[in-house]
């Protein structure tokens, strides 16, 4: 059984940046896909990107294409999510989680992290 703990998350002002991180323990991600969502208070969940671990394909949700990367440690078994230029619309928890390669269902989910940026 996979387990996924984010850290990284904190308090930064607009413009800033911060890099996320989720630690996956348990077993290798290898047939997995990792995807990182968001959550801001009253909204629903938003895909933020994801990496395929088997091959490295990577995507973006829209809304953070050109500021937010996503990468990897494959020693380490952790995933990063690198956010550049952040927004007070970026405020959120930030969680990763993992599904299957063959599977729509992220299954195993982290705690979150909140990131919160300031005007």
């Amino acid at each position: 059984q996979v387990q996924l703990v984010e850290s990284g998350g904190g308090l930064v002002q607009a413009g800033g940046s911060l890099r996320l991180s989720c630690a996956a323990s348990g077993r290798t991600l290898s047939g997995y896909v990792m995807g990182w969502f968001r959550q801001a208070p009253g909204k629903e969940r938003e895909f933020v990107g994801a990496i395929i671990w088997s091959g490295g394909a990577i995507f973006y949700g829209d809304s953070v294409k050109g500021r937010f990367t996503i990468s990897r440690d494959n020693a380490k078994n952790t995933v990063y999510l690198q956010t550049n230029n952040l927004k007070p619309e970026d405020t959120a928890v930030y969680y990763c989680a993992v599904r299957l390669v063959r599977s729509h269902e992220y299954s195993i989910w982290g705690q979150g992290t909140q990131v919160t940026v300031s005007s």
